[in-house]
């Protein structure tokens, strides 16, 4: 996928609308609209990275810790806790080719996750 299609740059550039709980000029986080727990976030670089293998070997450790730490943040809001999952490959279930971390959290998570 080119960065000309992929939906989530799209978002960034806006493009296509979205519900949007963290914007600086490395990091966003937008509100899932498919959500799987009642508190859904993907939290994704600006920059286009299809996974976590191109993303690792190509950011800067800076925007990898941000990454993580915007994560973590936005999970830190949920008391009970949260989930943070990166899915990578359509066998690891990624269905879009930008890296983006799922934040899940306002109810229990059970394990295995699937």
């Amino acid at each position: 996928m080119s960065e000309a299609s992929c939906i989530f740059c799209k978002i960034v550039a806006g493009d296509i609308p979205a519900n949007f709980i963290h914007r600086d000029d490395e990091i966003v986080a937008i509100a899932d609209v498919n959500p799987q727990a009642p508190r859904h976030v993907l939290v994704l670089p600006v920059r286009h990275a299809a996974n976590v293998i191109e993303f690792a070997a190509t950011a800067d450790a800076e925007v990898v810790q941000k990454l993580l730490r915007v994560a973590g943040k936005i999970g830190s809001e949920d008391p009970g806790g949260f989930r943070l999952v990166m899915n990578t490959g359509p066998e690891g279930g990624q269905t879009v080719d930008h890296l983006h971390i799922h934040v899940l959290g306002g109810r229990p998570m059970t394990w295995p996750p699937g």
